[in-house]
């Protein structure tokens, strides 16, 4: 049950909050917010904190309109942990009295909403890969490591100790403060690049901790001299940062998970539910990874190849199968959850979250059928092989993502008007600026050739 404002301001007073973010994201993921005194708590619960919608990326306002305010969810609460003094909120924006229709957090518990109607609570895990890099005096950056670059790190025990001993100790100690539970963290196949796991929570309560996790950790990171990138693909021979989703169904009726059975009907683990909300991810696959892979970079994560250590360990297929991870859609060996591989560190994972339940939910209403899983290596399969298949490409660049976005009546249907047309015209521009953009490669191969 939910603290009142007097219960949850004696508890922040008792421990010596000085002031409150009530914090939003805008369309890409990014907290937005003003800090408020705790005495004004109150005040601030009913939404006395205004913003200029026009003012940011994805909040889809006219510099005439009426201001949005940040409603703070008060179960939200989390003190920061390096910063004690302040408690952050998740919150959803309204306005002129009413939710905002274009609110990232208000369009995700809108599909929330549509699973509750159908028996199920939504559960999710979000695997948190980024890099940590310091500057160089040269003007570029590089890992904090002072050993000489391996061409397979992935696991590497050295690395992993050596990064345990400052930052990341301190990374981890703060998300089990907050009472997340990190139960594994490692160093990824990227020099420079980690993992951390932590347990899973509803859809809703996943998406805020990996808003609050990124900024965690820029914030940590600075204090070590060094900074933590969430840039999906920050180095072209080193492998990408991903943000798989980790989803379930929690049966509202009987308890447990519903995606759980003792008759595969298929052999990957999962009940027959799950193989048809695997059904309306496929359906959907090239507009969800517009979503939760929604930048430039994030199509040259997506690819076979491009890593010093070999295969990228990217999906690049519209496909499923059980615990291969050359599919798209995995279904890891304990089952009993679907894995959404192509969202990387980038997402805004309401939106991302959101595209992907309500894919989901429709196969379990429509009974799609996803097909039999993939089971062999995809990435050994010729263009040929995989088409006899059926299985197609996800799509290669920016661009042709948003044309399936913008295709995918499923897309308007869960962002709304406001937020569809404003995301689809915002992502086109990125798409024109990059094409204007003349790169170093370019100069390299071009400027003398001719």
């Amino acid at each position: 049950m939910a603290k009142t404002p007097e219960a949850l301001a004696a508890d922040l007073k008792g421990r010596d909050i000085k002031y409150l973010l009530p914090s939003y994201v805008d369309m890409h993921g990014i907290p937005k917010t003003k800090m408020v005194p705790i005495d004004h708590l109150s005040r601030m619960l009913t939404g006395s904190e205004l913003f200029t919608g026009a003012a940011l990326d994805g909040v889809p306002q006219d510099v005439s309109d009426e201001e949005v305010a940040a409603h703070p969810d008060p179960d939200s609460c989390m003190v920061l942990p390096w910063r004690p003094e302040i408690a952050w909120f998740a919150s959803d924006l309204w306005c002129e009295g009413k939710p905002f229709p274009a609110c990232n957090r208000g369009i995700l518990k809108r599909v929330i909403d549509k699973a509750a109607g159908m028996g199920y609570s939504p559960m999710c895990g979000i695997e948190a890969e980024f890099y940590v890099l310091q500057d160089t005096d040269d003007g570029g950056y590089d890992s904090l490591t002072t050993r000489a670059d391996l061409d397979k790190p992935a696991y590497d025990a050295v690395r992993l100790m050596e990064n345990a001993s400052g930052w990341l100790d301190e990374m981890v100690q703060a998300m089990n403060e907050l009472g997340w539970d990190v139960y594994s963290f490692d160093h990824e196949d990227g020099i420079g690049q980690f993992e951390i796991d932590f347990d899973y929570t509803d859809a809703l309560r996943m998406a805020d901790r990996f808003v609050l996790l990124r900024l965690m950790a820029h914030e940590i990171a600075r204090k070590h001299d060094s900074f933590a990138s969430f840039m999906p693909k920050p180095f072209g021979d080193k492998a990408g940062s991903g943000a798989h989703f980790n989803i379930s169904l929690a049966d509202l009726a009987g308890g447990g998970n519903a995606f759980a059975t003792d008759s595969d009907p298929r052999g990957c683990g999962l009940s027959e539910l799950g193989y048809h909300f695997i059904g309306g991810v496929l359906k959907h696959l090239p507009a969800i990874t517009a979503v939760s892979a929604p930048t430039v970079n994030s199509y040259k994560r997506l690819i076979v190849k491009g890593s010093t250590s070999g295969y990228t360990w990217a999906p690049c297929f519209v496909s499923y199968g059980n615990n291969n991870r050359t599919n798209t859609v995995r279904i890891p060996r304990d089952g009993s959850r679907v894995e959404l591989r192509v969202a990387d560190s980038s997402c805004n994972p309401y939106l991302g979250i959101a595209m992907t339940l309500a894919a989901g939910l429709e196969g379990i209403e429509q009974r799609i059928d996803p097909g039999e899983p993939h089971t062999e290596n995809l990435y050994f399969k010729s263009d040929a092989e995989r088409e006899a298949a059926g299985v197609k490409w996800l799509p290669r660049s920016l661009s042709e993502a948003v044309d399936a976005f913008e295709a995918d009546p499923l897309s308007r249907s869960v962002f709304g008007d406001e937020m569809f047309d404003a995301w689809v015209e915002f992502k086109r521009e990125e798409w024109l600026l990059y094409l204007n953009h003349v790169s170093d490669w370019e100069k390299e191969r071009y400027l003398k050739q001719f």
